[in-house]
């Protein structure tokens, strides 16, 4: 019990570096790892890592931009809703569509609260998109992205417009930067990173598979896209070409970080008398072998990229024995 106590330890002390960065606002209705036993902590970690380490959908939550006044926010509001065509649902659930509605909310926000002019210095509102891999239910995407609001948002005036005309569901959600008490919108990594988590949990309650682990967390070392460079390929405008990979010790030492839990998980499920630890221990190495970054390490270190290829190589001798056919059908079962 005392060996299973500690393995139970360290998966919670290293995951929860790994899968909950620290943030400056914690809920504790998202975050039961706080208070509650240690079993049921380590179980809720495990099950981040296998989710993980398979690769399940991750939420996308990704600030788009904001407006400098109404004029730009208005602008913005009338893109993402097509004109008015698209229902737009704002933070009270009213859902409107049509030019004359559209008109009136750019009116209530420009006069509720704290006046805001046709331009401005600051931003008065941001732009997010909220979305996930193509397959996913629009309908559940938009249930999840509305509770997402409600959770979060709830202090501030927001519009939120479904897209599901295109490859992957998407919500795009505009919200003020004026709260409704006067307070300004905190934006920051780890209110983006909470904002992820929030968003996943609902989709999860929702049945749809989602994770929110960060990029150094998954040895991710691509760099995505601005959504202006997006735009521009679509109307066919001559683009220089960006660097594909995330680059500067920041983010180098944020996966370095990163692989050192996942070492340390990997030696706790390793030692675990659980056939199911060790199970996952074996998924773990294959995940980590498999990351970007540690594969571009391996590209440095030739000698580490041979003690790879070995364990790749036992690894697939191992599965193809566990692998048999079965007599009564043509189905492979393992």
């Amino acid at each position: 019990m005392t060996a299973r106590r500690n393995i139970d330890g360290i998966l919670i002390q290293w995951g929860e570096r790994l899968f909950y960065p620290g943030n400056r606002i914690v809920r504790p209705d998202y975050t039961p790892r706080l208070d509650v036993g240690l079993q049921f902590r380590a179980a809720v970690i495990r099950g981040r890592i296998a989710a993980t380490v398979r690769r399940a959908p991750q939420a996308f939550v990704r600030v788009t931009g904001g407006g400098r006044g109404m004029g730009a926010i208005a602008s913005h509001l009338r893109y993402i809703s097509m004109d008015g065509e698209l229902p737009f649902e704002d933070d009270r659930g009213v859902i409107r569509k049509g030019k004359d509605a559209l008109s009136d909310l750019v009116e209530q926000w420009r006069h509720g609260g704290t006046y805001i002019a046709k331009v401005e210095d600051r931003r008065e509102a941001l732009n997010l998109v909220l979305a996930m891999p193509a397959g996913t239910d629009a309908d559940q995407l938009r249930q999840a992205v509305r509770e997402f609001g409600r959770l979060e948002l709830a202090e501030h005036r927001y519009v939120m417009v479904l897209h599901k005309h295109q490859s992957s569901p998407h919500v795009h959600f505009c919200v003020k930067f004026e709260s409704k008490n006067g307070s300004r919108l905190r934006h920051g990594p780890q209110d983006l990173s909470r904002w992820r988590e929030t968003f996943a949990d609902r989709l999860k309650s929702l049945g749809i598979e989602a994770e929110a682990s960060r990029l150094a967390s998954r040895g991710e070392i691509r760099r995505f896209e601005a959504l202006w460079r997006l735009r521009a390929k679509e109307q066919d405008r001559p683009l220089s070409a960006p660097s594909s990979t995330k680059r500067g010790p920041a983010h180098e030492k944020r996966c370095f970080e990163a692989m050192q839990g996942w070492a340390a998980i990997l030696k706790a499920l390793q030692s675990s008398e659980l056939d199911e630890d060790r199970k996952l221990a074996r998924r773990v190495m294959d995940f980590m072998i498999r990351t970007p970054y540690v594969a571009e390490v391996m590209r440095k270190n030739p000698e580490m990229m041979r003690d790879a290829g070995q364990y790749q190589q036992s690894r697939r001798q191992e599965l193809s024995q566990t692998v048999t056919l079965q007599r009564s059908g043509p189905e492979w079962t393992r």
